[in-house]
């Protein structure tokens, strides 16, 4: 079977995919070719593909996070050989094929006992994290933290690193057994039901105080849902918009002295020293086992597939592709 690539011809629907051969090349001056085993996908991949990220031109290849082994190494590489086992995540987008020739630089040595399907299922979700958890805020020991879709992909490894870092984790799940799911990796407690009126629950579970930290990437409503769950100087962060678009947020709502940032992982990766700290970090973080759990897999030729059932959002973890 050849090489497959999935092309995306226009921002739109799942039908906008399309899958054809992929022409064999070889790395230029300081890149690698890695045929990738594994493919994250992510809600970034989604607003990639309905343009609400806009991506150069088209047609275009979209996905941000893939593992695999190196095949061929262009002139000036050091550092890694063919038969190496390694991963990336962030810009620029293009992973959704077999194979990919990618800067070296952007590529990260995968230790043993990391698979490739951990990394690509994890590693963005964990630079996530590390930087929402320790750059944008700093989580520690006496920290209480609202985590949203704790049971999700983002959502778990948020609550595993969390409490590595001896915080308090509120989560918000919209099941019984995502909350079961939830608290198996960690949360204390869990507010259950997309009906829920999490701001009581908040301020109930905090003494009335509200938490230090605020984890959203529901969008919609729930924004300003989260910036009244915060407490006083305390710091709401939207991450994404699974949900919906997010309305105005009347700046009266950020009282008193609470704050809100609206930080990106792709901007944040766009500096190679800013990039490699975060991917180390995540590969550390997943040999302590804070990693995303692997809801399904499907092939290329399924990609419509994997994206239907990420936006349901039905899955607990992440999903793969298999090239």
């Amino acid at each position: 079977m050849p090489d497959q690539i999935v092309l995306l011809d226009a921002p739109g629907d799942v039908t906008q995919f399309r899958l054809q051969d992929q022409p064999s090349e070889s790395p230029g001056p300081g890149e690698v070719k890695m045929r990738h085993q594994a493919v994250g996908t992510n809600f970034l991949d989604i607003y990639h593909r309905k343009g609400l990220y806009a991506l150069p031109s088209y047609p275009a290849v979209i996905g941000v996070e893939a593992a695999g082994v190196i095949e061929e190494i262009g002139a000036d590489v050091s550092g890694f050989k063919p038969g190496d086992r390694v991963a990336y995540g962030g810009p620029p987008a293009g992973a959704y094929a077999s194979t990919r020739i990618i800067a070296a630089e952007r590529v990260i040595a995968l230790p043993d006992a990391v698979s490739a399907k951990v990394a690509a299922s994890s590693l963005l979700k964990g630079m996530t994290a590390y930087m929402l958890l320790r750059k944008v805020t700093n989580v520690g020991q006496g920290s209480t933290v609202l985590i949203h879709a704790a049971a999700g992909g983002l959502g778990s490894i948020l609550v595993r690193w969390a409490k590595s870092l001896e915080a308090t984790v509120i989560g918000t799940v919209s099941s019984p057994e995502k909350a079961a799911l939830a608290t198996s990796y960690g949360a204390d407690h869990l507010i259950i039901g997309r009906g829920a009126d999490i701001v009581a629950e908040v301020k109930r579970l905090t003494g009335g105080n509200g938490v230090d930290v605020a984890y959203d990437g529901i969008g919609g409503d729930m924004l300003l849902k989260s910036i009244r769950a915060v407490r006083p100087f305390g710091t709401a962060i939207t991450i994404g918009q699974a949900a919906g678009p997010i309305p105005p947020v009347a700046v009266e709502e950020l009282r008193p002295g609470k704050s809100l940032s609206h930080p990106s992982i792709m901007a944040w990766c766009a500096d190679v020293g800013r990039y490699r700290d975060a991917a180390e970090a995540a590969i550390a973080a997943m040999e302590r086992g804070i990693v995303c759990e692997i809801a399904a897999e499907y092939g290329l030729a399924e990609v419509a597939k994997a994206h239907e059932e990420m936006e349901s959002g039905r899955p607990a973890g992440s999903i793969l592709l298999i090239p």
